[in-house]
């Protein structure tokens, strides 16, 4: 709303903008053809009346000079003191003779001498002069006046010899037909302006008005509204952002590509990993543990992080998920809540815009990118789904048809819709017999070998590993394989991750897992088409007890075989390559503080970069760089290597170290 109201704004000052200088324009085009008019056009009638009156003054003051030379030499003189009556003047060269006869000085006879010198025409003056008889002696006043040469109206009657005197009158220039109709045509032509000139001042003035009305400063109430609107609260989120990742663009705009690039490389930077960023927010953050971390498939710069309460904050919500860019540094794309904690998070394989968490109270959210805070589906508190925590969701499927698989800590398996979360389309209890208080496992970790949607592994509280089947299959029941025991760890599984199945070597049947007891256990799944029928303890094919304190995480790198990460509680993010050495790790670096990391999780595409969340609120993104990329012997190598550890192990099941 407010960007239509500036645009109609600012087309209402274009227009008026408009008008005045077309108003300008037209003033100016008028003044220059009136200009262009006057040097152009004969004299009019006014012009010729003025000239006339003009030669008549002219011949006027003329006449009169000659008659008061004339005067001066007449015999008639005044009493002292009298003043002499003026003679009677009619016009110019008129006067009154003896016998009262008007005649004219220009028609007296001229014998060709001309000028006042002739003594004919001298004559002819002195006896056309009239002394008057009548005399009075006047009371003068001092009187200081303007005094305007003005002729009394009188009535004079003139012969018939004035009459017919030719006056000299200039031709009145003729007007042609064309000429009329121009000046018609440009009559119209200011006319119209005229008129157009009125209703554009008119335009203007409302247009004024109008923007006078419009455009008013806001009361504080107004702009408190303004400022609390809904409309624009979505209008600064999403500008912000869009500044704010500019802003964090760490690409150097003045590189010169001229230099060379020889100098200053670092020649163990192949060996090395590299902190690319870290993300935290002080609202958000503060006092809250990462306890899940999952990267978008779609968008390789997204990744999700699941946080736990805040305790010293009670009114903000108990469990949240932050989106985080790696283009938008300083606060969180997006941040979804939760009534309880949030145990683990994973984005859809198949929805870009969904996001699935587990939290503490068993349900399962639903959120979306595209929706509020909230979630928008969510499973019920009820017997029909998880009442337990939730540490473990893996989605499995294909676009068609896929299912988010969740386990709690009592021993449910449940699978789930993506549309419909009221109740699960399926659920497993798994329970040990062999239990002594009770038949239920807690687990704390699950996972599917690639490629299968039925067989999966699970870990559990009391540090053993086993296999369970989601339907029946041949040789094998839905539930927990009850024959086969994976025991090496003395302590609670932590992490659990199937090798992926790359290469030209197929090794999903090795898996990892990580324990509170210090160790990271490399297994070979038995298959799942030949069970057991009695009961056998699977032991690990290696152990690796380089860490020295509670491994939290263990992860297969996407696309090199032989290599794996795994974190601490030291903080210390540990790159493994069994090719390379199996005692000691290829890369141990300390993170951040040295707080506890919980979860590490490898991008999906390159592998490039691993997401570590650690136990202070923090999401750190480091690069391994060009330790990611495989050679083509690495698949080879690594079944060399798998071939040594099992051949080494022991007949009682335990491994040779």
């Amino acid at each position: 709303m407010q960007d239509r109201r500036r645009v109609e704004l600012e087309a209402k000052r274009a227009k008026l903008a408009e008008l005045k200088k077309a108003r300008e324009d037209r003033k100016k085009s008028e003044q220059t053809r009136r200009e262009s008019e006057a040097a152009t056009t004969g004299p009019t009638r006014k012009d010729l009346a003025r000239r006339d009156l003009d030669d008549l003054v002219r011949d006027v003051l003329g006449g009169s000079r000659e008659e008061s030379a004339v005067g001066d030499s007449t015999p008639f003189s005044s009493q002292p003191s009298t003043p002499a009556r003026p003679h009677a003047t009619l016009g110019p060269a008129l006067s009154i003779s003896a016998s009262g006869r008007l005649s004219r000085a220009s028609d007296a006879p001229s014998d060709g001498m001309g000028g006042n010198g002739d003594p004919l025409r001298r004559e002819s003056f002195d006896n056309m002069n009239i002394q008057v008889q009548d005399r009075f002696v006047p009371d003068l006043v001092d009187v200081e006046q303007e005094l305007f040469d003005l002729p009394p109206k009188e009535r004079v009657i003139y012969n018939k010899e004035v009459q017919t005197t030719d006056i000299a009158i200039d031709p009145i220039p003729s007007i042609s037909e064309n000429e009329i109709r121009e000046q018609i045509l440009r009559e119209q032509e200011a006319e119209r302006t005229a008129i157009q000139e009125e209703k554009s001042e008119e335009e203007s003035l409302l247009l004024e008005r109008q923007l006078e009305e419009e455009i008013k400063d806001m009361t504080e109430e107004e702009r408190t509204s303004v400022l609390m609107a809904p409309e624009f609260l979505d209008f600064l989120e999403q500008s912000s952002k869009v500044v704010q990742r500019a802003l964090s663009d760490n690409y150097d705009y003045i590189r010169d590509y001229t230099l060379g690039m020889d100098s200053g490389v670092d020649s163990s930077e192949g060996k090395r990993v590299k902190q690319v960023c870290q993300f935290w927010d002080e609202h958000w953050c503060k006092n809250r543990s990462i306890t899940g971390v999952d990267w978008s498939p779609k968008y390789p710069e997204l990744s999700a992080a699941s946080y736990n309460k805040n305790p010293s904050a009670p009114n903000d919500p108990d469990g949240i998920v932050a989106v985080w860019n790696l283009h938008l540094l300083e606060r969180p794309e997006f941040v979804f809540h939760s009534q309880s904690d949030v145990l683990s998070v994973s984005f859809s394989l198949f929805h870009s815009n969904l996001i699935f968490g587990g939290t503490y109270s068993g349900q399962i959210l639903l959120w979306d990118t595209r929706s509020k805070h909230l979630p928008v589906l969510k499973t019920p508190l009820s017997a029909a789904g998880h009442t337990h925590p939730v540490y473990a969701m893996q989605m499995v499927g294909t676009q068609n048809a896929h299912n988010l698989i969740t386990a709690s800590t009592d021993g449910l398996v449940c699978s789930w819709l993506v549309d419909m979360l009221a109740q699960p389309q399926e659920s497993l209890e798994l329970a040990h017999v062999s239990h002594n208080r009770t038949n239920e496992i807690a687990i704390t970790a699950l996972d599917f070998p690639d490629n299968e949607t039925t067989t999966f592994w699970t870990g559990t509280e009391e540090g053993n590993i086993y296999q369970a089947n989601r339907y029946d299959r041949a040789g094998s029941k839905a539930g927990l394989n009850q024959y086969d025991a994976y025991r090496g760890h003395a302590g609670p599984v932590t992490g659990l991750h199937f090798h992926p199945m790359v290469g030209s070597v197929d090794f999903s049947d090795l898996f990892l897992s990580c324990s509170v007891d210090w160790t990271v256990k490399l297994w070979r799944a038995k298959s799942a088409a030949k069970p057991s029928t009695s009961s056998q303890t699977i032991n690990p094919l290696y152990s690796f007890d380089e860490s020295d304190d509670y491994v939290y995480d263990v992860q297969w790198h996407p696309s090199h075989p032989a290599l794996f990460g795994s974190v601490n509680g030291s903080g210390k993010f540990d790159l493994w390559n069994l090719n390379t050495d199996t005692e000691v790790p290829m890369v141990s670096t300390s993170v951040g503080s040295s707080r506890a990391l919980n979860k590490l999780k490898w991008d999906r595409k390159e592998g490039r970069r691993v997401a570590l969340g650690g136990s202070d609120g923090r999401l750190y993104v480091y690069d391994i760089g060009d330790m990611g990329i495989p050679r083509e012997t690495e698949w080879v190598d690594l079944q060399r290597t798998v071939e040594s550890l099992g051949a080494g192990q022991s007949i009682d099941g335990l491994p040779s170290r």
